[in-house]
């Protein structure tokens, strides 16, 4: 084993300067250690200072944070367009009015649940109905009423789009598109709504965002003109085989 020798020498200080007061009580002795050498060059190698800064502990858990930009343009969602009419054929009953209020004249939480037929913005095509319900909530002087409305799309197989929000019987609104099922799965975006004869006429153009391309069939070419004198074509009011969609909702 080889041998490693260390020397030491005490030599004992006390200063005078009366510049610092400190030193009047600096009498302790002060040890040097003088330079040693060793055969074992490990170790001579280890009781270097080492100056440079130390590495990460691999340990210690490393934090970091992302950036994202959220100047996320609506120009870059695609939007697809949907039209359809709505029609109260008065052959369900539609719609029963619940006068929660006990009050002869419409006011504050009444209930109008409802349900129509809805056909293609051509109107060449009976694509299924409507069912929801609405609540009375502001009856406007001179004007009529403001309702929230609840309510669902149903589109056969292809599945349904929900909405909700404020329906007036006196202007047009938009209503938030809140969801969907089948292809309408994850839908979101707005539908306008827009009064031809309330409650028995009206026509709905949906801006749809997040689900793929929709199919040919629900989709109109070319959209009548809403106007109260519009019809649907005889034989989708008839619901002739070539006049309705894959497995409409009736």
């Amino acid at each position: 084993m080889s041998s490693t020798t260390f020397s030491f020498k005490t030599t004992s200080s006390f200063s005078m300067n009366p510049n610092n007061t400190r030193s009047l009580f600096n009498t302790s002795p002060t040890t040097t250690l003088s330079p040693f050498t060793s055969s074992n060059t490990l170790l001579t190698k280890s009781l270097k200072l080492n100056t440079i800064s130390p590495k990460p502990n691999p340990l210690v858990p490393k934090k970091s944070f992302t950036c994202r930009s959220q100047d996320v343009r609506s120009e870059s969602v695609k939007v697809q367009e949907l039209s359809v009419y709505e029609m109260n054929e008065r052959d369900r009953g539609s719609p029963a009015y619940l006068r929660l209020s006990q009050k002869s004249e419409n006011s504050l939480g009444d209930l109008v649940p409802f349900s129509n037929k809805i056909y293609s913005g051509c109107l060449q095509k009976r694509v299924g109905i409507t069912a929801g319900i609405c609540i009375l909530i502001q009856k406007v002087e001179n004007k009529g009423d403001r309702y929230e409305a609840i309510f669902s799309f149903y589109f056969g197989d292809y599945g349904h789009i929900a909405v909700q929000g404020s329906y007036l019987t006196y202007e047009d609104t938009y209503l938030a598109v809140t969801g969907g099922s089948g292809i309408f799965e994850g839908v979101y975006g707005q539908v306008k709504l827009h009064q031809l004869i309330f409650p028995f006429k009206l026509f709905y153009k949906f801006y749809l965002k997040g689900i793929k391309d929709l199919p040919q069939e629900l989709i109109a070419n070319v959209h009548v003109e809403p106007s109260p004198s519009v019809e649907p074509h005889p034989d989708a009011k008839a619901c002739e085989p070539h006049a309705i969609i894959t497995g409409f909702t009736d």
